[in-house]
């Protein structure tokens, strides 16, 4: 008997067109309702053969929150899995239609809820698309209901009261994963009431830094990116505007070599609310 391989957090669209078809392998589409300028998706009704809806927005969020994206309890998250047939031993494989976008999210969700089989497909639907394979016009449903359990690791997320604390205590260190402008301050927030800038102590590290062409840049060059953060070995909380992007170099991170990872789940929204950094 084979020793059963690490799953990797990343895989190929080769790797998925190779393995697509095997019998724990459940595919998740975590495309988001709308693009960040509010555009519908340059590839509606294109989906990878044998893909569920994993709804980010509707389903894997706490809707009862004022902030948006918010963690999921536990028990919501756990109905809302099994509904997608998710069992303890399901290898899941989480793609967007953006290339990587809202994928690394659902990635953190699941593994933080305690399923540690679960990849991103680098480049997502468009490296699909591109590499000449099929696709369907519908997403597939689920045909059984899945026996996960979920068992939350909450050292993989902070709340507010973490982030407050951590100022004086400097026990981890926040990584920023918005433009440069709005952690400088000099550019505008989305949510037009707040104003922009950073929790203090931070490190910026624009998400769009750790991708090209919408796939991760390479090990070696993702560990030169983080190579100041690296250099003060203290735990690492990502932070961006709701939580979203947060993820996308949180796993930039973690392909880099570096451990002990969380995310702000509240990030700059619940932080300039809270802290009255209002226009």
């Amino acid at each position: 008997m084979k020793n059963e391989q690490h799953t990797p957090d990343l895989v190929s669209v080769q790797w998925l067109k190779e393995h697509k078809n095997d019998d724990k392998l459940l595919i998740l589409d975590a495309r988001m309702a709308k693009t960040v300028d509010g555009k519908k998706s340059a590839f509606e009704n294109r989906y990878i053969p044998g893909a569920v809806k994993a709804d980010l927005e509707g389903k894997f969020s706490d809707k009862s929150s004022p902030f948006p994206n918010t963690f999921p309890s536990i028990d919501q998250f756990a109905e809302e899995a099994q509904k997608l047939g998710i069992n303890q031993d399901t290898h899941i494989v989480v793609y967007d239609d953006r290339g990587v976008y809202s994928s690394p999210r659902v990635w953190w969700l699941i593994k933080t809820m305690g399923l540690e089989k679960v990849s991103v497909l680098d480049g997502g639907l468009p490296a699909w698309i591109e590499a000449g394979f099929d696709t369907e016009e519908r997403l597939s449903e689920p045909n059984r209901k899945g026996n996960f359990i979920a068992r939350l690791k909450s050292d993989d997320v902070k709340m507010y009261e973490d982030v407050v604390s951590n100022i004086e205590s400097h026990e981890f260190d926040i990584v920023d994963a918005r433009s440069k402008g709005r952690f400088d301050g000099t550019s505008p927030e989305p949510r037009a009431h707040l104003k922009s800038g950073h929790i203090p102590h931070s490190f910026c590290i624009p998400y769009k830094e750790v991708l090209e062409n919408g796939r991760y840049k390479s090990k070696a060059e993702l560990t030169e990116i983080f190579a100041e953060v690296a250099q003060t070995n203290a735990p690492l909380t990502f932070s961006c505007g709701s939580g979203l992007t947060a993820c996308i170099v949180l796993l930039a991170a973690k392909i880099s070599g570096l451990t002990n990872l969380s995310v702000y789940d509240g990030s700059w929204t619940e932080w300039a609310e809270r802290q009255g950094l209002k226009i």
